[in-house]
């Protein structure tokens, strides 16, 4: 009998163990114990089932190994924003100038390189450095298998798709051209000149790859067409229009019916995510451009700032849901959806969790698209100082859960760290500018943008805990201030090249290196550029666009080098006439305002003119939509000494483990960190090389547990970077 109910326990440990299994299948859930996409699964929970790493020993956590691309460049300003992915105990990742590598996971020696500069062959000016034309920044790379011996990784380097064999680091010569696809092509003859590139890596289903891209945000924009491309080809298979064309959904939208041929972007910038049963992927778009002035694209302007549900195998539209209509602030949902199951009223929903620049988070049902919550469509400030301006009169608010950051910049929310002089002084700054409510339309007075264009949430995404429902997002509390101005039209009288280049610079450059060419943020001043430049590779620059700057082709030879006799100070050219060409009549190109630039609302020292806290991270029951803790992420050393937290702005998301943590860097001050999940009480931290504006990949190699983030600095005025460091338990001794 003994044995008899031996066996039948232990087939009922079978039965239970198989029950699981297929729950877990039917639901869609992910193999937690690796990491092999961006964000960790595709349905980019930030989530890891490890726990050898827990909250009784994470205190002891050391470097592992660490390593150096070698190749980061202060002067460009280059960073390391990638998630690496995990594949069978190899780790791969981009350095700051976008060379793909492969390492032992376990002891971070490099397997291979792959160098874009030598492998593509693009024509350069003399003088001009190949490698620059390929440090666009990268999140990410994407992975598949035929489950045999053919294992490849996609990538995207400037303008090219690229494809390499995950073995040994070489093309795949089978895949487009030798191994990378332009990703001009199949947006139209018209737009070939247009910038394009890809930060977020593509997400795979069966056998297609799915890309966004990420296009300029003025007037010049490409589009942002959703595209499908067969894995061992290259060759697209499905493309959906974000800008709907006639006889497509969506395209009544806009109220001038041919802007659809001249209008771009509503790209997915930001990643994406997939439904494996289903076979939905679920694509968040950013705005129609031009930010801050839609007086060429009137209307709600589908599918600009919408999550998108697509029908993964075909390209067709499921449902889609609007964020915000008529975006004149550039408040595109800034990372992939995540796919998460909750209970409402005592019932399972599968659903997704949309973080939003704002701080607002849209719950949706998976299924519909409807709201968990009611969403209003909130009365806003519909007037506007700009000619043909016309703002959404509502935009769409969720009523729960509640915003997870300050949305309006009071007089009682300003800066109280400095001294009474300086209050005083931001107190007048804010009387002169336009603020009150967060949809306040761009002005010519200035207007409080709060928080700022980076958010709130950004691009890092947030982390979410199955166990729990549990939704963690690390956010930004930064004002900033949009101001806008008249460009001056094509003179009536006769220009000169400097006069042109003056108007030129207003319309393509100011809006990033501001209307004293001092630059900002991540954008270099120009000043003095002429010492950099010669006037042919200034052209190259031009022509083929650089990092965060995109290309320029659009412009005639003569407009560029009014550009640069203006830029390069070349005085012997200032004097040269300049006649207007026919292109300057375009009204879809040559707006009639512009921005004077990015700037952050700081005090006279440099800090934010908000009080803090400037970096939150928070904690949040999606079943119930109440905040489970909050706490205040990172530290400015010299208020941190005066025992003050302030917080940071940050960039990179967080990673939640089944061992009780929370991992996240992003902040200024160089730090990772790990939070216990359930509390926010602070368990350890470490220093890094440079800032890990990155989100962090947790992985297991021969049975030990890993944590590494990409610490390439660069942003916030920190020091380039270029480390990947890993940290686990100290080995035990036998």
């Amino acid at each position: 009998m003994s044995y008899l109910s031996d066996v039948f326990s232990r087939s009922y440990v079978y039965l239970f163990l198989l029950a699981i299994i297929f729950t877990s299948c039917h639901r869609g859930d992910y193999n937690y114990a690796e990491w092999q996409v961006y964000g960790g699964t595709k349905n980019a929970r930030h989530y890891s089932a490890l726990k050898e790493i827990n909250t009784a020993n994470v205190s002891k956590l050391t470097v592992a190994w660490t390593y150096h691309t070698g190749d980061a460049d202060t002067a460009l300003h280059t960073q390391i924003q990638c998630n690496p992915i995990v594949i069978d105990g190899t780790l791969y990742g981009t350095s700051p100038k976008m060379k793909l590598f492969a390492l032992d996971a376990g002891t971070g020696k490099q397997q291979w390189l792959f160098d874009p500069a030598v492998a593509i062959k693009v024509d350069t000016a003399a003088g001009t450095d190949p490698a620059a034309l390929f440090s666009n920044t990268g999140r990410g790379v994407t992975y598949w298998t035929d489950g045999k011996n053919d294992k490849r990784i996609f990538y995207t380097a400037a303008h090219y798709l690229l494809c390499i064999n995950a073995t040994d680091g070489r093309p795949v010569g089978s895949f487009g051209n030798d191994g990378h696809v332009d990703l001009h092509d199949g947006l139209g003859a018209d737009r070939k000149d247009r910038f394009i590139t890809s930060n977020t890596p593509g997400i795979i289903y069966k056998d297609l790859l799915i890309v966004g891209s990420r296009v300029a945000e003025d007037a010049t924009a490409a589009p942002g067409h959703i595209r499908a491309y067969d894995v061992r080809t290259g060759k697209i298979r499905w493309t959906f229009h974000t800008i709907p064309q006639p006889g497509e959904f969506g395209y009544e939208s806009l109220e001038d019916k041919d802007a659809w041929k001249h209008l771009g972007g509503a790209n997915c910038w930001a990643g994406m995510s997939l439904d494996e049963k289903t076979g939905t992927v679920f694509v968040p778009t950013g705005a129609i451009a031009a930010d801050f002035y839609g007086g060429s694209r009137l209307g709600d302007g589908l599918f600009g700032n919408c999550i998108l549900a697509l029908d993964a195998a075909t390209g067709k539209r499921i449902w889609h849901f609007q964020t915000v209509h008529h975006d004149l602030w550039d408040r595109d949902p800034p990372s992939a959806p995540v796919l998460v199951s909750i209970k409402k009223d005592g019932k399972d929903i599968d659903a997704l969790a949309q973080t939003t620049k704002a701080g607002f988070i849209f719950l949706l049902d998976r299924t519909t698209g409807k709201p968990i919550y009611p969403v209003e469509e909130r009365p806003v400030p519909a007037t506007s100082d700009l000619a043909g301006e016309q703002p959404s009169p509502t935009q769409p608010v969720p009523t729960w859960p509640k915003p997870f950051v300050r949305q309006v910049l009071t007089e009682k929310d300003l800066n109280d760290l400095v001294p009474d002089s300086e209050y005083i002084a931001l107190k007048r700054r804010l009387a002169g500018l336009k603020t009150g409510d967060i949809f306040t339309p761009p002005s010519r007075q200035g207007t409080v943008i709060f928080p700022g264009f980076d958010g709130g949430a950004e691009w890092g995404g947030p982390a979410y805990d199955p166990a729990s429902d549990i939704l963690y997002v690390n956010a930004s509390e930064m004002p900033w201030i949009l101001t806008m101005i008249a460009v001056k039209d094509k003179a009536a009288h006769k220009e000169d090249y400097l006069e042109a280049g003056k108007r030129l610079y207003r319309q393509n450059c100011m809006s990033c290196h501001g209307p004293e060419r001092k630059g900002g943020g991540n954008y270099p001043s120009l000043l003095s550029v002429n010492k950099k430049y010669s006037d042919a590779t200034f052209h190259q620059l031009l022509s083929a666009g650089r990092g965060m700057m995109p290309a320029f082709n659009r412009l005639t030879e003569q407009e560029q080098h009014a550009i640069a006799a203006f830029i390069l100070e070349q005085k012997d050219q200032h004097a040269k006439p300049f006649v207007a060409s026919s292109s300057e009549d375009d009204r879809y190109l040559h707006l009639p305002y512009t921005n004077t630039g990015y700037h952050k609302f700081l005090t006279r020292e440099g800090y934010p003119a908000v009080k803090p806290p400037w970096g939150t991270l928070t904690a949040i029951d999606l079943n119930t939509g109440a905040v489970v803790w909050k706490d205040t992420l990172g530290d400015y050393p010299e208020f941190k000494a005066k025992g003050i937290h302030t917080g940071t702005e940050n960039y990179g998301g967080p990673v939640v483990t089944a061992g009780g943590l929370l991992f996240i860097a992003a902040t200024k001050d160089s730090k990772i960190r790990a939070f216990d999940k359930k509390t926010g009480v602070l368990l350890w931290e470490a220093d890094l090389p440079a800032s890990g504006f990155a989100t962090p990949a947790v992985y297991q190699k021969d049975g030990k547990e890993y944590v590494v983030i990409a610490c390439g600095g660069g942003k916030l005025k920190t020091t380039s970077g270029d480390a990947y460091v890993a940290f686990a338990l100290p080995s035990q001794k036998k």
